[in-house]
């Protein structure tokens, strides 16, 4: 397969990261016999610094014309004192808006041999966590009408259509065949219309997936679920201001926030992957920094933008094998331990690819 994938390095430690994915990418393309050509452009602080905004209309054509894009991470210190309108983290929702990204994908998986960096008791996790996240992107109370009244009150306007859910749901069911053909819709429908509509919604659409099945839990009940039983759930399907902050809990219980891949996707094929962690500047360049997640990033991309499954499993089995051997970077090393730096890690994984 021929693959044109878009490389955005970023700042901090983005280069770090992203260059021992495309390491594990280049190792990919050798093994099962794919041509990946990468090219590379600025986003956030260095494009700041180079052309005077986070994202140029140039960088955004580039991404576009591509199968796919890989993101290391934007932002730092350095760019504290720039106007809200030039934050390097706007290069992130251009980006996102540009290229049509509606639906986020978050895993959140507690690797056995990392169990005890996550805060749940250990009879919580005894039996794996592996759940994913599917969150609503571009619409919602984010994106709603809002403002203020001349009494001084102020307005959120929450508002989905039907073919806005259906079109996330339809992200949701898909994942799903690719795990364990769980769906569970999370929402507020026992208060919120917009919430009976995504339950009209979704089930509607559950008929074209007999093989996935969908319950639904209260959103509060959900963030209480997530650390008391996390294992009962499989894929969690929600919109955008619930995603964010189920999202954020799920990472959190793993209790390995350099360990965690992410997805914007479209419509079609087409997505971006990316680490959920930032731009750690005070560490770049000293090989010192995780590349798992953005590694786990490339996993996702064979398997979500080009369908390729075996390639995707074999980057996350060499993944799970170096933790069996206790690979380790610094941020994930028990005190004591031994550890690797950017570079070695990288190297443990790609060694083991099969």
């Amino acid at each position: 397969m021929n693959m044109n994938i878009v490389l955005v390095p970023g700042d901090g430690i983005g280069p770090d990261i992203v260059r021992e994915a495309v390491r594990v990418l280049d190792r990919i393309a050798e093994i099962y016999g794919h041509d990946i050509a990468f090219r590379e452009i600025d986003a956030g602080g260095i494009s700041i610094d180079k052309h005077g905004v986070p994202l140029t209309e140039d960088a955004l054509a580039v991404a576009a014309a591509s199968d796919a894009v890989l993101l290391g991470a934007v932002g730092g210190p350095k760019w504290d004192h720039v106007p809200g309108s030039l934050r390097p983290e706007k290069a992130l929702l251009g980006l996102r808006s540009g290229l049509g990204l509606f639906c986020n994908l978050r895993p959140a998986v507690i690797y056995p041999e990392l169990s005890s960096a996550s805060p749940l008791k250990p009879s919580v996790i005894a039996d794996g966590v592996d759940l994913l996240v599917v969150r609503e992107l571009t619409g919602g109370i984010y994106f709603g009408e809002k403002g203020r009244n001349p009494d001084g009150s102020a307005f959120d306007v929450m508002r989905y259509s039907v073919d806005e859910i259906r079109r996330i749901a339809r992200k949701a069911f898909e994942a799903a065949r690719l795990r364990r053909h769980h769906v569970t819709l999370v929402d507020k429908a026992n208060v919120l219309e917009t919430s009976r509509l995504w339950r009209e919604t979704v089930s509607d659409l559950a008929k074209n997936y007999s093989d996935v099945e969908l319950d639904y839990m209260y959103v509060d009940n959900a963030s209480m679920q997530l650390v008391r039983d996390p294992k009962h759930f499989d894929v969690l399907l929600t919109e955008n201001m619930f995603g964010d902050i189920l999202s954020d809990e799920a990472s959190m219980i793993t209790g390995s926030i350099g360990m965690l891949a992410s997805a914007s996707l479209r419509n079609d094929s087409f997505g971006m992957y990316e680490p959920i962690h930032g731009s750690a500047p005070d560490i770049a360049g000293k090989d010192i920094a995780n590349p798992i997640a953005t590694i786990l990033s490339a996993a996702m991309m064979l398997r979500y933008s080009f369908a390729l499954e075996n390639e995707a499993k074999a980057i996350e089995d060499a993944v799970s094998s170096a933790l069996r051997d206790g690979v380790r970077t610094k941020d994930i090393a028990l005190s004591g331990d031994e550890w690797v730096g950017t570079a070695g890690c990288g190297d443990e994984i790609i060694r083991r690819i099969k």
